[in-house]
């Protein structure tokens, strides 16, 4: 039940700002993928070496993601949240503008990791955010917003790519970025943060990665919220990035342009992140919506790889229907934030996604074994795929319900 103070809520500060922030990083996240064949072809590379090095170009940035959830979530409990959404925007803006001017590929890969190491801050950090500024009974609309809003960073990604060379889209991006830098000096810091860091020494332990192992349960806990973000990165990391060569193995009628298959499943995914964040609040639950958003993708998933000889509408049709399927991301973070106490719940909600993002790579080592197993890219996919939708079943049924939940609480670590 939305309560008066529901229309100023949603549109408090660190929801706006969180929701272009977030839209800036998936400019720039899914930048990449859209211009990959264009600037490794500018960088003299063909065949191939462009799918090769494409793939670990895509690796080297999820492990500058890996690096940057440890670093900007622990400092985002033991420093404040509003450390993390500047250090992170003004250091993948930066990475960004430089990215637009490179001249070789280990230059790439330098500035792929750095712009990772940035990016990673960004969603984590908007999120405990909003979760700990918005009332238990409207944090959800809030969370809702700031997904929908950044998600749309991916279609405008790929129409400014069509429209310009790649050097000047990255550019664009780092632009866009150091603008929003400014608009962060209006957001004021999370009130539980102040709380507890005029605690001080006096106060519980804070930011401490290394107590999310040293008890059982919390450690599981950790890990299923990590496990439920897989088929997420799957969609996006294999059956997007590589659809033009999925394309040609399922014999669809007409090239695929990998650009428009991520542009269709972010467009996608903003809509499910609407729908999902409304389903949420509407029938008070987390669980139950994120678990039919999985089965979606099941579904769409078969119906993706069931499209041969098909037409080229038909299997953007499909992509589409995968982003929808996966437009759980935002309240997937949302879980993990509600799972952790106040002084730990930056350092959860930041590398929960990073790790799901860096799982990337162990996806593609998986879809590259399997390829080599079954000989070819289809069967491989489809049985990386059904794994992932498996594990993260798994990892949602072992957590609690948290709609509702009140946050302004400590972790005993």
């Amino acid at each position: 039940m939305k309560n008066s103070s529901f229309p100023r809520e949603i549109f408090h500060p660190a929801v706006l700002v969180g929701a272009l922030g977030y839209f800036v990083d998936i400019y720039d996240l899914t930048l990449f993928g859209i211009v990959r064949v264009a600037s490794l072809t500018a960088l003299g590379l063909t065949g191939p070496a462009i799918v090769q090095h494409g793939l670990w170009l895509l690796n080297v940035q999820m492990i500058g993601m890996l690096v940057g959830g440890l670093l900007f979530g622990i400092l985002g409990d033991r420093k404040g949240r509003l450390t993390v959404l500047f250090g992170s925007i003004l250091l993948y803006s930066i990475a960004n503008l430089l990215n637009g001017a490179i001249t070789s590929l280990p230059q790439y890969y330098i500035l792929r990791f750095l712009a990772g190491v940035g990016l990673a801050g960004e969603i984590g950090g908007s999120i405990t955010l909003v979760s700990e500024v918005l009332s238990r009974q409207n944090r959800g609309y809030g969370t809702m917003l700031v997904a929908t809003i950044g998600v749309t960073g991916a279609v405008v990604g790929a129409f400014v790519a069509k429209l310009t060379d790649w050097r000047i889209a990255y550019f664009i991006g780092g632009g866009m970025g150091l603008v929003l830098l400014v608009l962060r000096l209006s957001v004021a810091e999370s009130p539980m943060f102040r709380a507890l860091h005029q605690a001080g020494r006096s106060g519980p332990p804070r930011g401490r990665f290394l107590a999310l192992f040293t008890d059982r349960q919390r450690f599981l806990k950790y890990l299923r919220c990590i496990l439920i973000g897989l088929p997420s990165w799957f969609v996006v990391g294999i059956l997007a990035l590589l659809s033009p060569e999925f394309g040609k193995a399922l014999k669809i009628d007409g090239p695929i342009v990998a650009g428009t298959s991520i542009m269709l499943v972010y467009m996608g995914l903003t809509v499910g992140d609407l729908g999902s964040g409304l389903l949420s609040q509407w029938l008070h639950s987390r669980k139950r919506v994120v678990c039919g958003f999985v089965l979606f993708t099941l579904a769409a998933i078969g119906l993706y790889f069931s499209s041969i000889g098909r037409s080229t509408t038909f299997f953007y049709s499909v992509l589409f229907l995968l982003g929808l399927g996966i437009g759980y991301w935002a309240l997937f973070i949302t879980i993990a934030a509600e799972q952790f106490g106040t002084n730990i719940r930056s350092t959860v909600a930041t590398t929960v996604p990073n790790f799901v993002r860096a799982s990337t790579n162990i996806i593609t080592l998986a879809f590259q074994g399997f390829t080599a197993l079954f000989g070819g890219i289809v069967p491989a996919a489809l049985t990386v795929g059904v794994i992932c939708i498996g594990i993260a079943l798994w990892a949602l049924a072992g957590l609690e319900e948290t709609h509702g939940k009140d946050l302004d609480y400590l972790e005993p670590l």
